[in-house]
This record gives C-alpha cells, structure tokens and sequence, in this order.
C-alpha cells in the first residue's frame, strides 16, 4: 500500500531539514499522536554530507476490533532507520516494527524542496502487510485480514508523518518566541 504525504513549512529547507534530522525528540510535545522518540544510534559522515540514524517512535492509538487479536498496544512502536542526505535534500527511510518484523515491510524517501520563502516534504513510502504464520491468524484469514492491518497503519502512520511537520513548525515558532522574550 502506498504512503504518500506533503508538508509546506514557512522555514528554511536547511532549517527545516536539519531540526528534524538533529532535534527529532524535542518535538515529541507538538506531535499528538506520539508518546516518544529516542535515537538509537546514529553515525555522521560530514566530509559526504550524510547521517545515519535509527530513531525508537511510540505511537498513541486505539486498534481497530479487527486488529486486536493481532495487534496489541506495545506494538505500536517502531524503529525508523534512516540515510539522510543533506547534499540532495533527502532522506531514504525504512521502518521496522517491534513485533512480526518479517511480515511488515516499510520503507520510502523524502525529499526536502525550497518551495518560495520556506520548505515542500514531500514524503513517499510503500507498505506491505504478510500475516501468515503469525500466531492467532488463521492461515485462511491472513490474506483477507491483512489489507484491514495495512489500512489501520497507513492510517495511523500517514497523520503522524504531517503532524512531525506541523509539529516542527510549532517547535521552531515556540523556539523563536522564546528567543524573543529573552532578548536573543
């Protein structure tokens, strides 16, 4: 299933693309469907202008009736693993799930765009769902249960990947106000 999402931000694109490659955790206040983010790892290469990172996000979310069986509220964790690449202005991303990690495949690539005075994210990503062989999922039922699942985390992934970006923005709008009433 295809993740297609677009932001536009009133911020720089080096603004923009380095508070959310640098900063991710300290944006979790101004992101509403997030419990929290910790960095895992993460290896620089600034003489090739390239970071990786593996970030652990905590969703909030009420599963479907459908999913329970299934799905169950520590799942909703993943680790974003990530190459970002500030020569290009992308960042090629691939999620792995805390739970069933061989039977869910995400992945995409982001592209940071000037767009005016601020930032275009434009974010794309593919989904794929395989629940045979999970345990509680009969054999007979996985192909029809999985497009349900799919649907249920498209959904819950797609408002969190524009919400990181209104979130941004609030974070770098509180930041500047704060700024400003210090006298900085």
């Amino acid at each position: 299933m295809k993740i297609e999402a677009n932001a536009r931000m009133p911020y720089p694109r080096s603004l923009v693309f380095s508070t959310y490659r640098d900063r991710l955790p300290k944006l979790v206040p101004f992101l509403p469907n997030i419990k929290g983010i910790e960095v895992l790892s993460r290896q620089d290469e600034p003489e090739l202008g390239q970071t990786r990172l593996v970030n652990r996000w905590h969703a909030k979310g009420d599963i479907p009736k459908v999913a329970q069986k299934i799905l169950k509220p520590e799942m909703l964790a993943w680790d974003d693993h990530a190459s970002w690449d500030e020569r290009a202005w992308t960042v090629d991303w691939r999620i792995e799930t805390k739970m069933f990690t061989e039977s869910v495949r995400c992945h995409g690539h982001n592209v940071y765009l000037e767009d005016g005075e601020g930032t275009l994210l434009q974010i794309r990503g593919e989904l794929e769902v395989n629940l045979a062989g999970i345990p509680g999922v009969p054999r007979f039922l996985a192909g029809s249960i999985a497009p349900a699942v799919e649907r249920f985390i498209v959904a819950l992934l797609t408002p969190n990947l524009t919400s990181v970006a209104k979130g941004l923005e609030a974070f770098l709008r509180a930041e500047g106000e704060a700024e400003a009433r210090s006298g900085a």
